[in-house]
């Protein structure tokens, strides 16, 4: 006979609470292997596909493409060990079970794994889809509850949570989901369908609505009196940036420093280079010269410990840089930046851009850095007061290289000029440190060879 696991929603690592369910992998029926993905979801950090960490039949899914589920919860069940009919899974030779050959009644195990790429290594398998003998129908989609008596065919705890939001009796609603699975999209419509409900028969509802009810219609009314529009749930990559910039105006007591710099020589020193190798991007040159700038100034460096009343002084420099997507702002990180050269930090900055056009950083890839460099002059502006990416204690803006006149060895001449901006923690360094800083990026983007001194 056999045994139905559940698998929860893992612990995805960095604190996240939950995930956004983005695609489903498998469908009830599929076979799936040790550490194959069964689904896609999506963090505040990254896009992950989670596998599974038994092999088997899976019996049950939990949520739907859309909604949300907590770390912890169900996410689907899986049918593991051995069955002797034709047609029906085995335990071994198919990665059926959680291990190969699994005596019956041992206690089943899985790989333990979380995350695609640290998994065994089991090879994936054929989809098929097979009732495994002796169980029953899958417990995620139970018969309508709007038909018999029961539980209520609901699986994903969000649509609950929704429901009880707007006094909905989840009995009385048809599910339009498979075996009237009672899906979010179902609750939505008929939250909407409350007030129009209302108002076709004001008199006859009122007349007959007990007195207890007599505040209700006030209630949906005042309600109603929110702002009109389009509504956009504040989760996933959106909803975490709200988060960190509205926690760093909370808690970081910020100032902001300008300058205006003749950019003209880095970029005859980046065709130079670009002529005689590998081409190298005017955001990699600007991140080998924040790292000789750190160097420096390490107060930018670091982070603040408020509840120990200590400023952390950081030794390697993780930089972050700021990559607008699809899915909203991100900032990749490029690790050890203190340890590369132009040409491997702008090889990894290519990488982490690539990665996150296509949806595929891993919550790593997004966490840890110590330093940003915002480059919002891809977006055709001069300047910007630069917001700093908690906890961090420092960022450089930087605006578009273009031709501006400007006054050059003592006569004036049109010239490639860019705006810096730095933003800092007033806590951890005072102006003349931030301004130290600032000088010495724009002296290295002004004259490159100032740079030969620290390399």
């Amino acid at each position: 006979m056999p045994q139905v696991l559940e698998f929860k929603l893992p612990d995805l690592g960095e604190g996240l609470t939950e995930a956004e369910i983005v695609r489903w992998l498998v469908e009830v029926g599929d076979v799936v292997a040790i550490d194959q993905p069964v689904v896609e979801v999506e963090t505040a950090k990254a896009m992950v596909e989670v596998p599974c960490p038994y092999g088997g039949v899976v019996t049950a899914r939990f949520g739907e493409e859309g909604g949300e589920l907590p770390v912890g919860a169900p996410l689907l069940t899986v049918a593991v060990g051995t069955a002797e009919p034709s047609g029906t899974m085995t335990g071994s030779g198919s990665g059926a079970g959680p291990a190969s050959g699994a005596a019956a009644g041992a206690e089943p195990s899985g790989s333990g794994n979380v995350l695609v790429g640290y998994g065994t290594g089991a090879p994936p398998v054929r989809r098929r889809r097979i009732r495994p003998e002796g169980l029953s129908a899958p417990a995620a989609v139970p018969a309508p509850a709007a038909v018999a008596p029961g539980p209520v065919a609901v699986v994903s705890p969000l649509v609950r949570k929704l429901a009880r939001q707007h006094d909905l009796d989840l009995r009385q609603l048809a599910g339009s989901g498979p075996d009237g699975l009672i899906l979010r999209a179902d609750v939505e419509s008929a939250i909407r369908s409350v007030p129009a409900a209302a108002s076709t028969s004001p008199l006859s509802a009122a007349s007959s609505a007990p007195s207890s009810q007599a505040v209700r219609p006030a209630v949906t009314a005042g309600a109603s009196t929110r702002p009109a529009g389009e509504r956009i749930p504040l989760r996933g990559v959106r909803g975490a940036v709200a988060d960190k910039l509205a926690r760093s105006r909370r808690e970081i007591p910020d100032a902001t420093c300008w300058v205006d710099a003749d950019a003209t020589e880095l970029m005859a020193a980046r065709a130079a280079m670009n002529g005689a190798g590998p081409k190298v991007s005017v955001l990699a040159l600007l991140a080998r010269i924040c790292t000789a700038a750190l160097a420096r100034y390490p107060e930018l460096n670091s982070t603040v410990d408020m509840e120990a009343r200590e400023i952390v002084r950081l030794p390697e420099v993780h930089l972050g840089f700021a990559a607008q997507t699809e899915r909203g702002l991100v900032v990749p990180v490029v690790r050890d930046a203190q340890t590369r050269n132009a040409e491997s930090v702008g090889a990894e900055i290519a990488r982490l851009t690539e990665a996150a056009r296509t949806g595929s950083l891993t919550p790593a890839d997004l966490t840890g850095g110590t330093f940003t460099l915002n480059n919002y002059g891809v977006f055709g502006v001069d300047g910007s007061t630069p917001i700093i990416n908690h906890p961090e204690a420092a960022m450089l803006g930087v605006g578009r290289i273009v031709p501006k006149p400007w006054v050059h060895e003592g006569e004036l001449a049109v010239r490639r000029v860019v705006q810096l901006s730095l933003t800092f923690d007033h806590r951890v360094c005072d102006g003349g440190t931030a301004g130290g800083f600032l000088r010495y990026v724009a002296d290295c983007v002004e004259q490159p060879a100032v740079l030969l001194r620290t390399l």
